[in-house]
């Protein structure tokens, strides 16, 4: 496979909006209506072509959504600009958007977006749904059909914990410093369907699973199917649902860049006949709550023995489980360089703390992810790396 003939892959991402307190503010309604007016479809982006915006359960909440691209710079790209879009049109309405996975100060979820089927979410859910303001980093990655889908579903199993521990970025929760590199993992795990998949072995076995989830009401329906991983009800991909959503969009690229390969190499070894590790579900729990509490500051359970090892040792079991397909797509280069930056500075979450540790004030870490979700100037100009398709890692001037 070359760069030219990756799978193609799109991101969603959810954004919270708040005032200068950072508290959510309800104004995603009003956001959106000012954005489609400015738009050929209504949604804050040309007809056809990414970035889109979308309400979400909560009216506090916006978000991004990427169009399918081979490229993972132009998913930056277009979540850059779909940030711009909406940091512009948040300023006319007295708000900011955050790349945050949840509320850092004490406040009030707000309103839900109106609607019959948020409403019967409420109802169903209670205060499971009435406590989930959180945001997260979605990627979907091209399957060629869906028995590619469920054996890829089978073979990612030990290896998105380690997705989570890059992308954990939520330490603070409505004012309380919860010990945990992502806590809105934890809220995630509240809802009935959420969490690890047994193998599954087939189709129907996929199948199975679903309809027993819709029957006893543990998923209202397929949208409500909360798996770490799942297949797309609405388009021919897997879905990585279970990263934070993650401040630096470095990172969110990093975490797509791996959900890729991720896929590719488990289609590959289910071409060669090689079958899925014997994980169990408890034991995946066991690995993601470590990525949870830890993130790369701790130990994590490694992919591939399942012992306790050194965060190094997990990202370099990645690397080495992940490499020919990230080389093979033209990834590699950022990949390793994004590995090594996250595990030198921790990620998200320690960023945070060392925010409120030198100031002593929540409001400072808002302020601070405020301005890192939307630099001054883009994030290919911004960072010194940025992931180019020809070039892997691309350092330019002025960075």
């Amino acid at each position: 496979m070359t760069a030219q003939v990756a799978r193609r892959l799109g991101v969603e991402e959810e954004l919270l909006l708040v005032d200068d307190d950072g508290a959510p503010v309800a104004a995603a309604p009003a956001l959106l209506a000012r954005c489609a007016s400015s738009s050929s479809d209504g949604r804050g982006g040309k007809a056809g072509d990414g970035p889109q915006l979308t309400a979400e359960y909560y009216q506090s909440q916006v978000e991004i959504v990427t169009s399918p691209a081979r490229e993972i710079a132009s998913l930056a790209r277009q979540l850059e600009r779909g940030r711009s879009v909406v940091g512009e049109a948040s300023r006319t309405l007295g708000c900011a958007p955050v790349a945050v996975p949840g509320s850092v100060v004490r406040a009030d979820a707000g309103p839900t977006t109106p609607g019959e089927r948020f409403d019967l979410i409420g109802t169903h859910y209670a205060h499971v749904a009435a406590s989930s303001l959180i945001c997260s980093l979605q990627v979907h990655v091209e399957i060629e059909s869906r028995h590619e889908g469920v054996a890829v579903l089978d073979r990612v199993r030990p290896w998105l914990p380690t997705l989570l521990a890059l992308s954990a970025n939520s330490p603070f929760w409505q004012g309380t410093d919860t010990g945990f590199a992502s806590w809105r993992s934890q809220v995630w795990r509240l809802w009935p369907s959420a969490g690890p998949l047994e193998v599954l072995g087939d189709v129907a076995g996929y199948d199975a699973l679903v309809a027993r989830m819709v029957s006893s009401g543990s998923a209202l329906d397929v949208a409500l199917l909360n798996l770490d991983v799942r297949l797309s009800a609405r388009h021919p991909t897997v879905e990585f649902r279970i990263a934070d959503v993650c401040t630096d969009l470095r990172d969110a690229m990093v975490v797509a860049a791996l959900a890729r390969a991720l896929t590719e190499t488990a289609a590959r070894e289910a071409s060669a006949g090689v079958g899925p590790t014997d994980w169990r579900v408890d034991q995946l729990r066991v690995a993601a709550w470590r990525a949870a509490r830890f993130g790369l500051a701790g130990e994590l359970s490694h992919p591939v023995t399942g012992e306790t090892a050194p965060a190094g040792d997990a990202l370099d079991a990645l690397l080495a489980h992940a490499g020919e397909a990230l080389a093979d797509a033209g990834d590699l280069a950022a990949v390793q360089d994004g590995l090594r930056r996250l595990l030198h500075e921790g990620g998200g979450a320690p960023r945070q703390r060392r925010v409120h540790a030198e100031s002593g004030d929540l409001a400072a870490v808002v302020d601070d992810l405020r301005r890192r979700t939307l630099p001054d100037t883009g994030v290919t100009a911004q960072h010194p790396a940025a992931f180019d398709a020809q070039a892997g890692l691309t350092r330019r001037s002025g960075a």
